[in-house]
């Protein structure tokens, strides 16, 4: 299924069973490496950015820059966190984590989130503290505008980058990292407005652009959080995944229908279970070849971890209409109907 924005395919997921057990642990290496390697990547720009803020800081007072010193510090403290917790996410599953351990991610993308929450507060409270005490704030002039400037490009170029590799790796973590620098573009813009503010007469710019630095920053705490408490209280996926799974389970030539379709989130992997409807007649092995096929056709979608399906025969009356799986199984994969019948009663 091609990425929405990227227009590539997803790669495979780290539980993508197709190409057996040498191919699943050669797919869980590749998403190891990958991870790790965006993760120092994020740690090492993050130290950069803050070591030239804080010099700047220094150098010139600038509230605006001092908050976003401030900013790039908690972020590099965070990337460490990230940094061992992808390190833990990415272990091969053992007897005590047989699904392997990616279920850590949400947890580790809370921390991240508690950091934010952290550095926010620290910045508006400098911030309001040079608002009430009418001291004039210093602009900063050249040094600030360009460490400001470069701060905004190279977390553009950050947020662009480890997005695109969240998505194709279904990592939250990642993800709660794009967010961040995705705000920090934001915040590093409102600070240059405020530093170019005071340094042609208007020093309270510079406090005040502090202060939107500081909402930006716990801004991108609440995504971090929405987005993951989704990941632990076994939310159901979006609609076009679950449209997918229905659609993938009906394709099989054999199945005449589905009822009682249910996909959640476990950690950061959905786990599925359906009901499929088949003719009474078939054979033992007959039935277990299909409940196979359909079992490996869901699990081939990247999102999907473990898939359980149970066999229904017609003559044991247990067939029923399900219009959840009527709308799903009519949706065209923009999210448009077909309107045709699914279900093998209708």
């Amino acid at each position: 299924m091609p990425d929405a924005e990227s227009g590539t395919s997803p790669e495979p997921g780290p539980h993508q069973r197709s190409g057996g057990r040498a191919g699943e642990e050669a797919a869980s290496e590749r998403r190891r490496d990958v991870l790790r390697r965006v993760g120092l990547l994020v740690l090492g720009a993050n130290l950069v950015l803050a070591v030239a803020k804080g010099a700047v800081w220094y150098l010139t007072g600038s509230l605006a820059v001092g908050g976003e010193a401030v900013n790039s510090l908690a972020d590099a403290l965070y990337s460490v966190v990230v940094l061992g917790g992808l390190y833990l996410t990415t272990q091969p599953p053992d007897f005590e984590h047989p699904h392997g351990h990616e279920r850590i991610e949400p947890f580790v993308s809370l921390v991240v989130a508690l950091g934010v929450f952290i550095a926010a507060g620290a910045v508006a409270r400098n911030a309001i503290g040079a608002l009430l005490s009418g001291e004039p704030a210093v602009s900063g002039g050249g040094p600030a505008m360009v460490v400001l400037a470069l701060s905004a490009v190279v977390k553009f170029g950050l947020y662009r980058y480890v997005l695109d590799v969240a998505r194709r790796r279904h990592s939250p973590a990642l993800r709660a990292t794009a967010l961040d620098n995705r705000n920090d573009i934001l915040a590093a813009s409102a600070a240059l407005l405020g530093v170019i503010g005071a340094s042609i007469g208007y020093p309270w710019l510079d406090p005040a652009a502090a202060l939107v630095v500081a909402a930006a920053i716990a801004y991108t705490g609440v995504e971090i959080v929405r987005d993951n408490v989704t990941y632990l209280v076994g939310r159901a996926p979006p609609e076009d995944l679950r449209a997918d799974i229905v659609r993938r389970a009906l394709d099989h030539p054999d199945v005449e229908g589905a009822h009682d379709v249910i996909a959640h989130y476990v950690g950061p992997e959905v786990d599925v279970s359906l009901h499929i409807e088949v003719a009474g007649d078939r054979t033992l092995h007959e039935a277990h070849d299909i409940e196979t096929d359909v079992v490996s056709a869901i699990r081939d979608l990247p999102e999907v971890d473990d898939v359980f399906v149970h066999v229904d025969p017609k003559e044991l009356g247990e067939w029923k209409d399900d219009p959840d799986v009527d709308r799903l199984a009519g949706e065209a994969p923009g999210g448009a109907t077909d309107g045709e019948p699914t279900t093998a009663d209708e």
